[in-house]
């Protein structure tokens, strides 16, 4: 039981950003690099407030705008300087590290272990750390998902996801595309930001090698909870993220109790995306399978 809540709320915590990497691979249809900087970008942003006494609450909200920042300096690159999308990721990523390491004060981590986070006014109420996680995860992603939803109803939020579907028409429209972009990846790392600092008070410390391998994890998350639990309408696309996040760290906790090393936690992640990515077309070829051995021809 107690592994199933650490992995519940770990995947909360990713489940966060899991739904911007969303809106960057999905809405805009840009593989966006720069998450794995602004990860712990977020993370450092909210160490180093509450390492100088600063409000935990706060520190979730800078780790917000950091994170919009850093995703506008991505999409200025692939929009004003018309750097390709893939390569201003990259160019993101790169500098955000020699970035991260000037807001931790030149050290490669720092730590919050004692003090005061977003988790501890529960946790001094008698609950238990993993469910203090869980009840504050689980507000965070309805609270995202309800704006989200709310948001991508309205005539902007339907222009950057119209975007992303159909540059050129929507550019006929008379719709400042750029401006979708911008906008769109500004709000993805925000998201990627915003939980790599709920990551750092969960854990008490942030690492400026913490975003390693995150966008796996992130299209891990997204493409499991796509797959299994479906893509009907936008609304179930949102929680089936937020699940998708949860499953995937629920798998993880299990191989790893079954005794696999954790030296080999990135292959296996890397595998589940690929037979994720795949399930789609074998579920196809499956259906073709069975047809034509209804008709008789195999």
């Amino acid at each position: 039981m107690q592994v199933f809540l650490g992995a519940l709320s770990l995947g909360l915590l990713w489940a966060v950003m899991t739904i911007g990497v969303y809106i960057s691979y999905r809405v805009l249809d840009i593989a966006d690099l720069s998450v794995e900087g602004t990860l712990p970008l977020g993370a450092a942003v909210t160490c180093i407030l509450i390492s100088r006494g600063g409000n935990p609450y706060l520190g979730l909200l800078l780790a917000l705008l950091a994170g919009c920042t850093a995703g506008g300096v991505t999409g200025l690159l692939h929009t004003k300087l018309k750097i390709p999308a893939l390569l201003s990721g990259i160019l993101t990523m790169i500098a955000l590290w020699s970035v991260n390491l000037h807001v931790m004060g030149n050290r490669p981590n720092l730590s919050i272990l004692r003090m005061p986070t977003v988790y501890k006014p529960l946790e001094n109420l008698g609950l238990d750390k993993n469910v203090a996680i869980i009840i504050v995860g689980a507000l965070v992603v309805a609270l995202i998902i309800g704006i989200l939803y709310w948001f991508f109803g309205t005539e902007l939020g339907i222009s950057i996801r119209a975007t992303g579907n159909n540059e050129r028409m929507v550019r006929a429209q008379g719709v400042n595309t750029d401006s979708m972009k911008i906008l769109g990846l500004m709000l993805s790392n925000g998201l990627v930001a915003l939980s790599g600092a709920l990551i750092a008070q969960n854990q008490s410390y942030s690492d400026v090698q913490m975003g390693t391998g995150s966008i796996v994890i992130g299209l891990a998350s997204l493409i499991i909870g796509e797959v299994i639990f479906g893509r009907r309408s936008f609304m179930s696309r949102l929680i089936s993220l937020a699940l998708g996040a949860v499953l995937y760290r629920i798998i993880i906790a299990l191989v790893l109790k079954m005794g696999m090393p954790a030296n080999d936690l990135k292959l296996f992640t890397a595998i589940t995306v690929a037979l994720a990515l795949w399930l789609p077309q074998g579920r196809e070829l499956l259906r073709t399978f069975r047809k034509s051995m209804a008709k008789g021809d195999a």
